[in-house]
């Protein structure tokens, strides 16, 4: 009896071999049920195994970029359901180690716009903040007259300054500024600009926002302009056009009425032309002052009250450009903080408005094209 159970436990353990060959066969035949089981759960590899042929992950920083390319899974044989003989697709996680490590860079390095530069002047205030104005519609600022849009927060100004560019008085306010590295916005008027075109030019050179401030700083809220839309736009667009011409470059599609006399038609006719109209928060009147001692006076005490704001001054003043170091200094003193605004795009003049600004031009001359360079040369000095 011993002799019966021990031939047919040997039996046995030769049929059960036989079974493992056979699976084995199968498990590498296209299409078995067996092939997936291969996939989807590798085979453990050595560990002195080379791993360089499995390709790493993609960086969500480049599937944000385009279409997924991930070829690093296998593919997978369909799995068989019962009554059909196509199977569904089914997706399994690679979950082999990649072969290096996915790359560092996931956020992109700043552009230099996006960061403001520390200030190397000894004693230098620095600009807090940049803003981009989206000028599109014809958007108004300065709460004396529109409340909308208070982008300033607690303890921050922005500079303004009207009526240049003039000798001596706006360069003296652009190196007040410059020296405190801060930076305004000047609403020029436009036959200052063809007077002084190589002042405008500084001002922009130095970073500050160049705006217009009409052709001649005519009232328009009076006659001849008061209910003449065309004789208003003669004055705005020329403004425009002088500016734009005398920077060299395209400027910022800011605007300020002169005396801030600001009729409804023509604040509506700036917006067709997407142009922002800028009162402002704090008037220091500086043009009434004769004292630099004062107008540091009216700035700091409106300011002090006000808390922040929109401050509008005159380049064109001996007083105010004297006082502009000790306005700077009172302003880092007291805690406030200067924004610059810039334009999200420059501002288009149009063709007709340029060439009524070059006519008034009357000892132009057709013969002076050239460039200077190529007309005077110093052969001797």
């Amino acid at each position: 009896m011993r002799v019966v159970v021990v031939i047919f436990a040997a039996l046995m353990t030769l049929g059960l071999a036989a079974f493992g060959v056979v699976a084995a066969q199968r498990a590498h035949t296209p299409g078995s049920p067996f092939a997936l089981i291969s996939h989807v759960v590798p085979a453990a590899q050595p560990a002195a195994q080379s791993t360089a042929g499995v390709p790493a992950r993609t960086p969500v920083s480049q599937i944000a970029k385009g279409p997924v390319t991930d070829t690093s899974l296998p593919a997978l044989s369909p799995l068989p359901t019962p009554g059909s003989t196509t199977a569904p697709i089914r997706l399994a996680e690679n979950t082999s180690p990649p072969s290096s490590p996915a790359p560092a860079s996931a956020a992109p390095a700043p552009t230099p716009s996006s960061s403001i530069p520390a200030c190397d002047k000894p004693g230098g205030m620095g600009l807090s903040r940049v803003v981009e104005i989206d000028t599109t519609g014809g958007p108004a600022f300065g709460a004396e007259h529109f409340k909308q849009y208070d982008f300033l927060r607690d303890h921050e100004v922005v500079l303004t300054f009207d009526d240049g560019p003039w000798p001596e008085n706006t360069p003296a306010v652009v190196k007040a500024l410059t020296d405190m590295c801060v930076k305004g916005t000047f609403f020029e008027i436009g036959e200052h600009a063809t007077w002084h075109p190589e002042i405008s030019k500084m001002v922009a050179a130095a970073g500050m926002t160049v705006a217009s401030h009409t052709w001649s700083h005519k009232d328009l809220a009076r006659k001849p302009y008061a209910g003449d839309i065309e004789k208003t736009k003669d004055e705005i667009e020329m403004g425009v056009s002088a500016v734009n011409m005398a920077v060299g470059a395209p400027i910022a599609p800011f605007f300020r009425f002169p005396d801030l006399q600001m009729p409804a038609e023509a604040i509506a006719y700036l917006g067709t032309r997407n142009i922002a109209t800028f009162s402002t928060d704090i008037d220091t009147f500086d043009f009434k002052i004769h004292k630099p001692d004062d107008v540091v006076k009216s700035v700091m005490t409106k300011l002090g009250k006000a808390g922040k704001g929109i401050i509008l001054m005159h380049d064109f003043q001996k007083a105010t450009a004297e006082a502009m170091p000790e306005i700077l200094r009172q302003l880092k003193a007291a805690g406030f903080k200067v924004v610059h605004m810039v334009p999200k795009q420059p501002v288009t003049t149009l063709a007709k408005y340029d060439d009524m600004v070059k006519a008034q031009d009357k000892f132009s001359s057709t013969n002076n094209t050239r460039p200077e360079s190529s007309v005077v040369k110093t052969i001797n000095e």
